[in-house]
């Protein structure tokens, strides 16, 4: 990051943390960098700085503090201030708060422990661009958190704090305002029509209809009629017409999973309804006009397929506007006790069960399994292992034959086998949905050899997060 130029004014940043030492020490690092750095210890503080020296270049605002969050300070400034440059820092970062504080308007989520240069980097970068652009509208603030989409739509969550998941979040937050063309990537399962449904319900087209179609699900002929329509007597068996799922979605937005399995004869008539807004239905002579936001999703290489002209360059550069490439369970398993004591949680209710308990063992194998399948073959897991559980504890035998192949008999940290011990002919060493998380961070500090730094980097949480874990936990010494 180039540090101000001699001879111009130093920027001003303002520091909010409620830990005195890192607060302390991140200033000295910035004020290393030519920064004019204030300090403040809660969002009160920061307030009264702001009142009394007037605007920051840039803030920087811890999350969680004693009486006013890191998001009401960002909501308060920005109010005041609506070009404000608010960088959120947290030890507690998920996929939902980032997105909930993109849509405030902060600038960055940047999950803690976080690297220094690359922090300065954003700041540099940030301050520059204010200095030579001119700034972007607020993002809305209009709709209600995206936990609550997080337990409304689909079988689906994106549920998470991985840096992967965190950055997806951070993308669809700042896109879903825009009138922009967005393509969906990943791997089957990884939950992309659940993406496309809160772009849409944080657009300014949520009153209007969501439609989906699968295009894979239907032949080629069949997916032309429904996708934009037929008119009386255009095939056999037209016996009256049918609008299309475009007329259907219109003002609103269409969702095309599997775009990468339509036809060439298809993806040229989709590249006109991208270029001129209208449609043609099957048997029509005159086009109609329509007003749709497309999201498409793949799980296949459109530039593969583009190179092998299985696919339009033409049309994939239209679709390809924005791009929201979602990562694959196996690559974000810090998110995995969160999934399942999530979608536990929310299976329970619907099956009418009580709280279910994990044994050790079954829960060490959900954890080293590669989950092929992703998210969606972890919540059918779930809910079979919850249906078969009979006594409200999930066991190996409860888990589907392969993805017990799969795996090892877990070493259960000591920890966890005493805190899970009954008394008398009780079970023993089961982990309850409270332990899940407590049995997945002292089995990261085994394998780790008890270093806590490496430890806090895999779990992608701050060193001093864990060890308020561990205290909590009454395991100073682990």
């Amino acid at each position: 990051m180039s540090s101000p130029s001699i001879g111009t004014p130093r920027p001003r940043l303002l520091l909010v943390d409620d830990d005195e030492d890192a607060c302390r020490l991140l200033g000295e690092v910035l004020e290393r960098e030519s920064y004019t750095v204030t300090r403040a210890l809660s969002a009160e503080e920061a307030i009264q700085a702001i009142d009394r020296e007037g605007r920051y270049d840039a803030v920087l605002t811890d999350l969680r503090m004693p009486g006013t969050s890191g998001l009401g300070l960002l909501r308060t400034i920005r109010e005041r201030d609506p070009e404000a440059l608010v960088f959120v820092l947290t030890a507690f970062g998920d996929a939902t708060t980032a997105g909930e504080a993109i849509r405030a308007g902060a600038y960055d989520f940047i999950s803690k422990p976080y690297d220094i240069n690359t922090l300065r980097i954003a700041i540099g970068r940030a301050l520059e661009r204010r200095r030579v652009a001119v700034p972007l509208e607020k993002m809305p603030l209009a709709g209600t958190p995206l936990g609550d989409e997080l337990t409304t739509a689909g079988s689906l969550a994106l549920v998470g704090h991985s840096p992967a998941i965190i950055e997806v979040m951070k993308t669809v937050a700042r896109v879903a305002p825009s009138q922009a063309t967005v393509l969906i990537t990943g791997e089957t399962g990884t939950g992309k029509e659940l993406i496309a449904r809160i772009i849409h319900k944080y657009s300014d087209r949520a009153n209007r209809r969501f439609v989906a179609v699968n295009c894979s699900a239907l032949a080629e002929g069949l997916l032309e009629s429904e996708l934009f329509g037929h008119v009386k007597g255009a095939f056999t068996g037209a016996a009256g017409a049918r609008p299309g799922l475009f007329r259907e979605a219109d003002k609103g937005t269409i969702f095309l999973d599997e775009i990468g399995d339509i036809s060439p004869a298809l993806q040229s008539r989709l590249l006109r309804v991208l270029q001129e807004h209208e449609i043609q239905p099957v048997g029509a002579e005159a086009t109609i006009p329509v007003d749709v936001r497309v999201i498409a999703a793949t799980h296949n290489n459109l530039e593969t397929l583009v190179r092998e002209n299985r696919f339009r360059a033409d049309l994939y550069y239209r679709l390809n506007v924005v791009t929201l490439e979602l990562p694959p369970l196996r690559t974000r398993r810090q998110d995995l006790p969160l999934l399942i004591n999530f979608f536990l949680v929310r299976l329970g209710a619907h099956h009418n069960r009580g709280p279910v308990a994990v044994d050790p063992e079954a829960l060490h194998q959900l954890l080293i399994y590669d989950w092929p399948g992703n998210v969606r073959e972890l919540h059918n897991v779930l809910e079979r292992a919850l249906v078969l559980a009979a006594q409200d504890v999930i066991g190996p035998e409860h888990l589907p034959a392969d993805l017990r192949r799969g795996g090892t008999s877990a070493v259960i940290p000591a920890q966890i086998s005493a805190a899970g011990s009954g008394t008398g002919d009780a079970p023993t060493s089961f982990a309850s949905l409270a332990d899940v998380e407590r049995l997945h961070v002292l089995r990261v500090l085994q394998e780790t050899g008890g270093n806590r730094d490496r430890a806090s980097q895999i779990l992608g949480i701050s060193r001093r997060t864990l060890s308020r874990m561990l205290q909590r936990w009454g395991m100073t010494k682990a």
